[in-house]
């Protein structure tokens, strides 16, 4: 070192590795997604996560204090990229009116179904690995569940239905059946719900 140059300052493994906060934050985030979204939240480790997402574990902590406060940010995105930029998404591009809408959820699980990566409802997985714990984990999964609710609720209400609630809960219920069976291989289960959603939305409407 010559004389009157400043002592080298350590730095972070972000800035080390020439990337920023947030462009970290968001790979570990995008990571855990795909890990979460195709293996579930209880078979993936955070050394697999720093990992594949090619940061140091004390970067993951800085962002993400527990594993848990990773999970909870997994289920909002998933919100976010499933529930509204997906689901929503297909229902409303594939019919105008609220009750066709309706049905249209069908048309669009199936062919998610159809999809080589369809990875199931992580909802629901994270639900069922969970038991009967409880939990802040819990609360959020039951929350984005509801909603899914939500969003059925209110075309059912567009569409006049005599009890909203009441067809937004069996519509889910379709749902879930059959992405469950679609999890365990039947790829046509969304198409074999249809009818029984149609009949549902007929007779509340």
């Amino acid at each position: 070192m010559e004389v009157g140059e400043e002592p080298a300052q350590p730095r972070s493994d972000e800035s080390l590795q020439g990337r920023d906060p947030i462009e970290a934050r968001e790979r570990i985030l995008d990571t855990s997604y795909a890990l979460f979204s195709r293996h579930g939240v209880g078979a993936v480790g955070i050394d697999r996560i720093v990992a594949e997402a090619r940061v140091a574990k004390m970067t993951l902590y800085r962002h993400f204090s527990s594993k848990e406060e990773l999970v909870l940010a997994f289920l909002e995105l998933r919100e976010r990229r499933w529930t509204y930029g997906w689901l929503q998404s297909e229902m409303e591009r594939r019919a105008e009116d609220p009750a066709a809408r309706l049905l249209a959820a069908f048309d669009a699980l199936g062919d998610w179904f159809e999809q080589r990566d369809y990875e199931g409802c992580p909802f629901l997985r994270t639900l069922m690995e969970l038991g009967s714990s409880r939990g802040a984990v819990r609360e959020a999964v039951v929350g984005h569940l509801g909603t899914v609710r939500a969003l059925l609720a209110r075309y059912a209400r567009e569409a006049r239905a005599r009890d909203p609630e009441r067809l937004s809960l069996d519509l889910q219920l379709l749902m879930l059946g059959a992405i469950a069976a679609a999890s365990d291989g039947d790829r046509t289960a969304a198409q074999r719900a249809r009818p029984m959603a149609r009949a549902l939305i007929a007779d509340a409407i």
